[in-house]
């Protein structure tokens, strides 16, 4: 059993698990941080971005005027954004058979695996991950294609240029493997491929493997999977919560009695409690609106927004924000907070109980009716007439390179009296608002992740004991900021296997038995004997035929019967002679009987020596060996056929004939 480690990001993590006959891979994370490398899209024209200037070499040798410009201080990349994609090259992607997408921030690679590389098995999710997941990726097309750039910057991604630019850009790895974002027609192409499941269905792959979701806890619809075949059972534990939000209950028991549970996905953010945060987010968001100011929230359109508007809809009106007017800006704002309401079977008891009152599962349908919030697809059209300030605006993207939020970091950037606030864990806020400084509003940063910290974590495989864990690399370690926490790293007995990007891992277990089936015609003719009190016995003689992975021990077929010819032959031909089968012996031949066996029938110098395996007897006078292992016994005896029989009779006497 083999896994092949294609993303060094532990959070958005994409694996290929060799298991039986299939080959499953575990998620398709995209690594959106290489985009902080590039210069923001504005969706209206910005001079002061406009009139950046080129980044030039001191000793004036590399000249990438087109491509680097620099801004406060830094160089950044002056074309489309580009994705750092999961590996392509360490195994042929083609013959994956099956992708299993644990949450829908780790389906963003989707379209590039399945539509650019010859894949042509199926992908497992629920509905809330394809549905929510297809929003994101449309949102992501979306920005890209509003701000369409011509020019594609390649050259400084030169080996030679990249050592001489100057940091971060010099540091950046596998810059190559960096892709611009995909069409949406190969995102419907890719989600076209999307076969939905539900919570603890089972799902056969081919008669070799069973693998079925359960509930993480994490977000709408997300899942840990189970991998397992009638004798290996493996877990596959990707970005589970076990805090009360709005999804399903994270479901433990099910990962009980696993030989390897993969474990990737815990929060980025081990020292921040998400309920401390969300109070934080509160109180700063009241502050800056009393003072006059704006309040700009860079967040993803699905997720953790949800539980933002539900705390501020019970903060409102105890805080006197009740005139304050809530913006959300996304081309997908208005399905997002729709399918929040949909998806009630996915949601926390006490959302879903009350869709049977009726009410809305979550207040912000409340906030909508109310005026108090209002959702737009962009800052153009009815938004710009609407508009008023102070106001709360949440937009995307979180990493400040694309989309409305880059319009609001220009508009209030040069006021002190606003503030940002960062909730999204993904980005280094200081790294996102590199190109705006030098920047006047306030920043705030209070991330929000509800995943799985490492106490969590520790206390979660205490209770399933695993045989085998293996993790990401960064989980074996202490940050390298707080390289005094030991508390801030995964320590266990025996300790986890890590893996990075590009390693591939041999499991530490192997596959011992396999489940063969036997006809019931054949079951009846058996004859069991007993070999010892209570365990019985019987030899067969069967066919073993295998199809899809099951195994069927079948009657051996009687030879058909010679049709009489009409001329008589001179000379009857003999049947073939069936040999009876030889009796089947068991049984072990004790050391000291044995000897005082061979002592009775006047064999006395014999030596007795121990192996690995059980004891070599040396017959000195007859230049003789007996080996008594546990699986067999050997006699070596040259030209001495009389005692060679002898002493074959002698074993014989001490095991059993079936």
């Amino acid at each position: 059993m083999k896994l092949y480690c294609l993303s060094g990001h532990p959070t958005l993590p994409c694996n290929v698990l060799k298991f039986k006959s299939t080959t499953i891979m575990l998620d398709c994370g995209l690594d959106t941080t290489s985009v902080l490398n590039f210069l923001p899209l504005p969706l209206v024209h910005s001079p002061r971005l406009s009139k950046l200037p080129s980044w030039v070499c001191k000793d004036g040798t590399i000249n990438l005027e087109k491509e680097l410009k620099e801004c406060a201080g830094r160089v950044f990349v002056d074309s489309q954004p580009e994705f750092c994609l999961p590996e392509r090259e360490l195994l042929d992607l083609s013959t994956i058979d099956v992708i299993l997408i644990s949450n829908y921030h780790c389906m963003m690679a989707l379209p590039y695996i399945t539509e650019h590389t010859g894949f042509t098995g199926t992908v497992y999710a629920t509905e809330p991950t394809l549905q929510i997941g297809r929003l994101l990726m449309e949102e992501l097309v979306k920005f890209m294609e509003r701000v369409p750039k011509a020019q594609s910057a390649t050259c400084w991604k030169n080996k030679e240029i990249q050592r001489m630019l100057p940091g971060p850009l010099k540091d950046a790895v596998d810059v190559w493997t960096w892709k611009r974002s995909y069409s949406m027609q190969e995102v419907n192409s890719a989600l076209s491929k999307v076969q939905l499941v539900g919570y603890s269905q089972k799902v056969e792959l081919f008669g070799a493997v069973q693998v079925s979701p359960l509930s993480s806890g994490y977000s709408l619809g997300s899942s840990n999977w189970i991998i397992q075949s009638h004798h290996e059972k493996v877990a596959y534990v990707s970005g589970s919560s076990l805090l009360t939000t709005h999804p399903q209950p994270m479901d433990q028991s099910s990962l009980k009695n696993s030989d390897v549970l993969i474990l990737t996905g815990l929060t980025q953010m081990p020292t921040a409690n998400p309920d401390g945060m969300l109070g934080e987010f509160c109180s700063n968001l009241a502050m800056t609106i009393r003072a006059g100011g704006n309040v700009l929230v860079p967040c993803y359109s699905s997720g953790v927004i949800y539980d933002l508007l539900e705390c501020l809809y019970q903060f409102i009106e105890s805080a006197n924000l009740g005139t304050t007017p809530f913006y959300f800006i996304s081309p997908v704002a208005n399905s997002s907070l729709e399918f929040s309401q949909i998806f009630a079977e996915w949601l926390c008891h006490n959302k879903q109980s009350k869709v049977y009152l009726p009410e809305p599962p979550f207040p912000h349908a409340e906030l909508i009716q109310t005026n108090k919030l209002k959702h737009y697809p962009s800052i153009h059209g009815d938004f710009s007439s609407e508009f008023r300030q102070p106001c709360v605006v949440f937009t995307g993207h979180p990493s400040l390179r694309f989309g409305d939020v880059v319009h609001f970091m220009e508009l209030w950037g040069k006021s002190g009296l606003n503030t940002i606030i960062f909730t999204e864990p993904d980005f280094s806020y200081l790294d996102a608002l590199a190109p705006y400084q030098p920047l006047a509003m306030k920043c705030v940063y209070c991330p929000i992740d509800t995943r799985l910290n490492f106490h969590q974590v520790s206390k979660l495989l205490k209770e399933v004991q695993p045989l085998h864990v293996v993790c990401p690399e960064q989980y074996t370690q202490p940050p390298l900021t707080q390289s005094h926490r030991s508390d801030l790293m995964l320590e266990l007995q025996p300790p986890p296997m890590p893996y990075r990007r590009c390693s591939v891992l041999n499991l530490p277990f192997r596959r011992r038995y396999e489940r063969v089936y036997i006809l019931p015609e054949l079951a009846n003719s058996l004859v069991p004997s007993e070999i010892k009190p209570g365990v019985s016995m019987a030899t067969v003689s069967a066919v073993l035929h295998s199809k899809d992975n099951k195994h069927t021990l079948q009657s051996v077929p009687k030879p058909p019967p010679v049709p009489p010819s009409k001329k008589r032959k001179r000379v009857m031909e003999e049947p073939p002679v069936v040999l009876a089968p030889k009796p089947l012996l068991s049984g072990a031949v004790p050391l000291e009987a044995f000897l005082a066996t061979l002592q009775k029938h006047g064999i006395t110098e014999v030596k007795v020596e121990e192996t690995a395996d059980g004891h070599i007897l040396h017959l000195q006078a007859d230049d003789t060996l007996i080996q008594l292992e546990e699986d067999g016994t050997h006699i070596v005896c040259d030209n001495n056929e009389p005692l060679r029989t002898t002493l074959r009779d002698l074993v014989l006497r001490f095991l059993q004939k079936l």
